[in-house]
This record gives structure tokens, C-alpha cells and sequence, in this order.
């Protein structure tokens, strides 16, 4: 249910964006049998917002990872520098809420250390949304701060780092579904004891599952009903610990890329002095106006990253 749901909403997204689309197109030949001049603002405005939902859309279309449309969990944590690095952290916290908050998504901090003066040592949080994880997953690494200190009697510029690990958040329940076609049951004679009936009659069980070729088997009772009932019991447990074990491995892999991060390795750098600019080493994309990247506005960033990847060869479905 979860998946048609989340199908339908792809569906009915695009089949507004088609109706839309339709409404525009009336409208235009509306304005151009009646002089056109009214309706040129209503005109400008419908296009200018069906081309944000068609980018928008188009994002989206770019995250096929397995985990894409999971929600986000954030950590950022400031690097050497105390006060000032701390305040950074706090920073880049607040941007992040702010994009959250502009994307609709729902927020919950789960954990926040604050620094001794200003800023926070650590935080943890939730942003709960559609494509959260695959959103924000771009944004994790190292990101550089240049500015005039406001903690720096002297006024001296300074550099600050701290780093941001995103993780997907993943349900704890593993579903284990057995296809019948998927099976192969064979019966033969049992050899073990249990007397005269056991012998003579084809009531043991082995089951083979073959995308995993997992074979489990079972003699121990006289009825082949019952063997075959145990059998599956024990088949389904093993695929179980299967699956529970990819999960693990996937999210092995996911850490493993966050431990790649390093002090010298920054992906994103914000200059405040002696000019303004922020620029993301990975991508080229930079943005003169840093207030607004600050307040939330890093669409860009994310949508240069996918842009990126895509050009490379690279797709989300490489990802986790």
C-alpha cells in the first residue's frame, strides 16, 4: 500500500502537470483571438510555475536509488577552530532547517550538543519528506567557512570547517515474500527412523528457492504435509537472515563513503570576505548571493550535483 501510493502520487503529479500544460495552451489562444494584453500576467505567471513543478518533477526523475525516497537523518559536526567552528555547525544547521522548511518537509531534532559560548558542538536531525535522503545526500562533506570572525577582537579573517553526514532512515521490519514459481519441491524416502510408513512412502521434503538456490529439507515427520510445513518455516527464516543482511551491507556501504570525508577533501566553500561567493568544488555551480544560500535556497547545488552525475555516466541507482 505504501508503494501504490507513492506510484499514485507520481501519477496524479503528472497528469496535473498535463492538465495545466492544456490550460495554458487555452489560454493563449484565448489571448491571441482577443488582443491578448489581459491576459499576458495570468499568461507569464502560469508558465513561469508549471516550469518550477516541471524542474521540480524532473529532480525527481533523477533519484532512482533504493533509498531515495526515504527520509533524511543529518549530523553535522564542527571542526577544529572551537567557537567559530561551532557557530559554523549552528550555520549550516539553520540552512538546512530553512531548506527543509521550504520544501515542506517535517523536521525533528534528535540530538544537539551547544558549544560553550555560541554555535553547537554536534546535532542530529530529521527531515521527513519525499526524496529527503536523496535530496540531501548530495550535501554530505566537508563545508569551508571564510569570513571575518565576529568572536576575533582583531577582526581577522578566519576559516572555519564542519562536516555533514546524511544518512537514510530505514524501517526495522524486513518483509519476506515467497513466490511459488519460485520454488522447487522434490519428495523422496526417508531414511531415518520411524518405522515401516516412513520408509515406504516418499514423505520427506527438499525445498530448493532458486534465485538463491537456498535448499532446506526435512524427513523427520511422517506426513509430507507436515515435513514440507517445517521445511518452509526454516526456508523462510534463512531468506529472512538473507535479507537482513543486504540491508546491513547497504547500509555498510552508506557509511563507508561518509568515512571518505576528510579535512582537506571540502566539497562546498562559503566566502563572506572580502567577497561573497559560494562555490561547490564538485560541480563548478557558484551563487554570488550567500544570504540566500544561507536562508535555504541551495536547489542549485543539489540539482548541479544530480546534473553531474548523470553527465558522468553516474545514476542514483549506482547509490544505496
Amino acid at each position: 500500500m505504501k508503494e501504490k501510493t507513492a506510484l499514485s502520487a507520481s501519477v496524479n503529479s503528472w497528469e496535473e502537470l498535463y492538465k495545466s500544460l492544456e490550460d495554458l495552451k487555452v489560454m493563449v489562444e484565448l489571448a491571441s483571438e482577443e488582443g491578448g494584453d489581459a491576459f499576458m500576467a495570468d499568461i507569464e505567471s502560469s508558465i513561469l510555475g508549471l516550469s518550477r513543478r516541471v524542474d521540480a518533477s524532473e529532480m525527481e526523475l533523477m533519484l532512482s536509488g533504493k533509498l531515495d525516497k526515504n527520509n533524511a537523518i543529518v549530523t553535522i559536526h564542527p571542526g577544529a577552530g572551537g567557537t567559530e567552528s561551532q557557530d559554523w555547525a549552528e550555520m549550516l544547521m539553520r540552512m538546512y532547517l530553512r531548506w527543509s522548511e521550504r520544501k515542506g518537509c517535517k523536521t525533528e531534532i534528535i540530538d544537539l550538543q551547544p558549544g560553550d559560548e555560541a554555535g553547537i558542538k554536534s546535532v542530529t536531525f530529521d527531515v521527513a519528506g519525499e526524496y529527503s535522503y536523496g535530496f540531501l545526500k548530495s550535501e554530505a562533506g566537508v563545508h569551508r567557512l571564510v569570513r571575518i570572525s565576529p568572536f576575533d577582537s582583531n577582526k581577522r579573517r578566519h576559516t572555519s570547517f564542519a562536516s555533514v553526514f546524511v544518512y537514510p532512515e530505514v524501517e526495522d521490519d524486513v518483509v519476506v515474500e515467497i513466490d511459488e514459481k519460485d520454488l522447487r519441491i522434490d519428495t523422496y524416502r526417508a531414511s531415518s527412523a520411524g518405522g515401516q510408513h516412513v520408509n515406504k512412502t516418499s514423505s520427506a521434503i527438499r525445498i530448493t528457492h532458486i534465485p538463491t538456490n537456498i535448499v532446506v529439507q526435512c524427513q523427520d515427520e511422517r506426513s509430507q504435509f507436515k515435513n514440507k510445513s517445517k521445511a518452509m518455516k526454516v526456508l523462510r527464516s534463512r531468506l529472512y537472515d538473507l535479507e537482513v543482511k543486504k540491508k546491513e551491507a547497504e547500509m555498510a556501504k552508506v557509511y563507508s563513503e561518509k568515512k571518505d570525508i576528510t579535512w582537506g577533501s571540502q566539497i562546498r566553500s562559503y566566502v563572506f570576505m572580502p567577497y561573497q561567493l559560494v562555490k561547490d568544488h564538485r560541480t563548478g555551480h557558484e551563487v554570488g548571493n550567500i544570504n540566500s544560500v544561507m536562508d535555504g535556497d541551495i536547489d542549485g547545488f543539489i540539482e548541479a550535483y544530480l546534473l553531474g552525475r548523470r553527465a558522468k555516466g553516474g545514476t542514483e541507482k549506482d547509490d544505496v
